[in-house]
This record gives C-alpha cells, structure tokens and sequence, in this order.
C-alpha cells in the first residue's frame, strides 16, 4: 500500500475510537457523498504503521457500527494488512449513488459530512440540497418552479436559436428541452432564460482592475459592470467586456504584421459558457465573476466540479462527462455556444494554443474546490505594469477602449471625458483612469483652459 498524506480521499487514525466513533464514522459518511475513500486504522498522522492489539474485534466494531450509524449503508470493504509487523485495517469506502449518507447518533438525529480537503466537515445547505437531488436521481435546472410560463417572455431565447441554429423555436420546445412542464409551469432552467430578471442570483460581476491584484472598486477598477438575469444575455455581455479590454498586439514576420491579442476569444467563450451553465444555483448569495488584471484573466463560478472531485487533480483531456445542469447544458450545446460534452476545458487549451506566440508559460490553469471552479488565462502580451510594447503605433498594445478614447480625441480635439463616455458606453469614471494611463504613456497630452482646452494626440510612436 502506498500512503502520502491524508488527502481527500484518504484518512489515518491512529486507532478505532469505540468510545467517539464519530471521530471516524463522519469520514465514513463523506467518503460515501463524494468521490470515496479509504480510513487506515493503526497508522498515525505521518502516515507511519503503528498497529493495532485486537485487529479481528476492531474489524467487528467497525463493520457493526457502520450498519448501525450511518443510513443508507453505502458499500464498503474493510482489509487487514501487515506493515511492518504492525497490524493494520483498511476501511474503502465507495462513493455513493443513494446520497445523502447521513451519520445516525439517534433517531432523531442525522447529519450528513463531506470532504473539504484532508477533513470531513458538516455538509452546507447548498451542498446537502444538491446531495438530496443526486440520490434522487434529479438536478437543480428540472425542478419545477411556481411561475407560470405565460406570465413571461422569451424574445432573446427565441430569437437567439433562429440566429445560432437557424431554426424557429417552437412552443412544443419548452416542454420537451425541459423547460416547462406539462401543466404551463417554468422549471428551474426556463426560469433563467426569461426575459425578465426571476432568479436573484442569476448574475455576473466583471471588473478591469488596475495592476495585479483585486482592491476597492471605487479606487482600483479601471472599468466594472454587474448584469442579471437571462442566462443568454449574461453570457454575451460577459464576452463582450472581455472583447472591450482584450488588448491588441502585433508581431512582426517576414512578410507581415501578424495580430496578437491578450486572449483567444474562443477560449473566453468557452470559459464564461463553462461558468454559467456548470455553476452551482443552490449556492445563494453568490455569483460567476469575471476579473481582468494585467497579466491575467480570471473567471471563476460557485461551486466545484459535479462528481466532487478536484480539477487540478485530474487530466483533463480524460475528463468524463458529468453536468451539473444537463437541461442549460444541452440547450446551449444545440445552440451551438458549446462543444461536444465533456470538451470545454481542452477547447480553453486548444484556443489559447493558436495564440502567436504561445509557450507553456501561457497555459491556461483551471482549479476548483467544493464551493467554486476558476479558470486563469494568462495575458499573451504582458510586459510591465501598464502592459505597453513600444514600436508600433500608440505603443502597440493599448485596450480597445484606449483606442476608442484616442479615435475620439483624434476626430474631437475640444471633446471631454463625459462626452467619450456617453459616445463609448462606458463610466466617466472608466474614461478618467484610461486618460490618465494613456497621459503618462505620453500618447496624449490636454493643452489649454480645462473648458476651452484641447487633446494633442503623439503619433510619433508609429
């Protein structure tokens, strides 16, 4: 047997504790509601055989008190070993199909556990409804809700299929893509693609900071958005603020100048559908969130991965497919904003991949724990703490909106900050932090009275 550590699927204990099972009955319970595991008895912290005196009546103890305690009994196999002349057992536990395996102290106690790391911990509300709806067989996005279909529109639905798959989506659709039911009510999943705001948090945060870290939004993001409801418009506006500050490079060869954005577009896509369609909607209170840095992008949905395991620790050009919202999932994919099942993540890879330029310095990173899943692109031209590359016209690397700003000066000497903002669509606020950037760049300079003045544009960087 090979041990390391006590991990998530793994856990020692030094010996079987008659007087407190619950010390080891609580693994037992959250092994069995998430991906399984394995208890040593006779082996300490270190992972180092100390053994056990009664091997055989602990063996006993340990099976009776499982069948007594925990409810349903999950399956499990329970081995003697000898290491190093000490007596050992190990307990396997398999992971469960009939969850929630709850710990029983009495009859009218039960509590359910799950592994949060090397510890076994009280299952949240957001997790034990989720367990609730795996051994039933059911997810969060079929269950039906209180709305009445007719009461609500679905003009971006509608017209969105027509554009992406180039077929009228029909009444009958609703029922049978699950998302009403027979008798004219919304399930979960229709109510996040109404027209109309249902589900409070259906939401997406983005924000642009300034440099490489989070601060006050008031004081270090450059530009920050919050848009709610359909699911359809969240995911468009997400791409659309990343596509807003998605800086363009350009790389110089032989016979041409070849264009080097931040990030592949493909790839954010494929990021952002990841996090809204896969993400944990019994987790109240939360939202997906989309953070631009410097040097990189950040996108990060609540809730962990649906088997319960954890993304940095599995390949995931072998990743099976298990959706936590398989009716958003499939809709989506015949929307065609998704790729086959299961792929999303080797497409975030692939993407970034074609990218001029690429190393493995530049590979995408994708880490998740039980309560959330991010996914890290890293910024394909930055170079310092304004990520600027001289040499090539207005320094070669500024954002769109910088370009914008620069366009309008350009056309507009005497126009000011709230006027390219009410023409670009963005806050004042965002203008004043890009002019200020693009000013100690040297790419503008304002001369004359604050009223009357006017924008001097620097084109000899061309």
């Amino acid at each position: 047997m090979t041990r390391i550590t006590e991990a998530t699927e793994c856990d020692f204990k030094l010996a079987v504790e008659k007087e407190k099972p619950i010390s080891w009955l609580k693994s037992v319970s959250a092994f069995a509601n998430g991906i399984g595991g394995t208890l040593f008895f006779g082996v300490n912290n270190g992972g180092n055989a100390i053994g056990l005196t009664d091997p055989q009546a602990d063996a006993d103890f340990i099976s009776n008190r499982i069948k007594d305690r925990i409810a349903p009994i999950p399956e499990f196999t329970l081995t003697p070993h000898i290491e190093n002349g000490k007596n050992i057992l190990a307990l396997a536990i398999k992971s469960g199909q009939n969850t929630p395996y709850y710990y029983t102290p009495s009859k009218d106690t039960k509590r359910a556990y799950v592994r949060i790391g090397n510890e076994s911990v009280l299952a949240p509300d957001y997790m034990l409804n989720e367990l609730i709806l795996k051994g039933g067989n059911r997810t969060y996005d079929i269950i039906p809700t209180n709305f009445k279909k007719e009461d609500y529109s679905f003009s971006l639905l509608e017209a969105t299929y027509r554009h992406r798959t180039k077929s009228r989506f029909q009444p009958s659709d609703y029922v049978s893509f699950g998302l009403a039911t027979d008798e004219g009510y919304l399930t979960r999943a229709g109510s996040l693609l109404a027209d109309q705001p249902i589900v409070y948090n259906a939401r997406l945060f983005c924000t642009r900071w300034q440099g490489l870290h989070k601060g006050s939004i008031f004081d270090d993001a450059i530009d920050d958005k919050e848009y709610e409801g359909n699911l359809i418009h969240l995911l468009e506006n997400g791409c659309n603020f990343v596509k807003l500050h998605n800086r363009m490079g350009f790389a110089k060869e032989p016979m041409e100048r070849v264009e080097k954005p931040d990030y592949a577009d493909r790839a954010v896509m494929e990021a952002i559908v990841n996090a809204i369609i896969h993400r944990d909607w019994l987790m109240q209170g939360s939202e997906v969130h989309i953070d631009i840095f410097d040097d990189r992008l950040e996108i990060s949905s609540p809730g962990g991965m649906w088997s319960g395991k954890m993304i940095q620790e599995e390949d995931i050009n072998n990743l099976k497919s298990e959706r936590r919202n398989p009716v958003i999932a499939d809709l989506f994919h015949r929307m065609k904003y998704m790729e086959r099942r299961g792929s999303g993540l080797r497409k975030i890879v692939e993407e970034t991949k074609k990218l001029h330029g690429f190393t493995n310095t530049y590979m995408p990173t994708f880490h998740s724990s039980r309560s959330d899943f991010t996914v890290v692109l890293k910024n394909m031209n930055y170079t310092n703490e304004f990520g600027i590359k001289f040499g090539t016209k207005f320094g070669g690397k500024i954002n769109r909106t910088q370009k914008e700003i620069i366009e309008q000066m350009t056309t507009h000497p005497e126009i000011n900050a709230q006027e390219i903002a009410n023409t670009i669509g963005i806050t004042k606020r965002a203008i004043e932090k890009n002019i200020s950037i693009l000013n100690k760049l040297g790419l503008i300079k304002h001369v004359g009275s604050t009223k009357n003045g006017k924008w001097l544009v620097n084109n000899t960087t061309s």
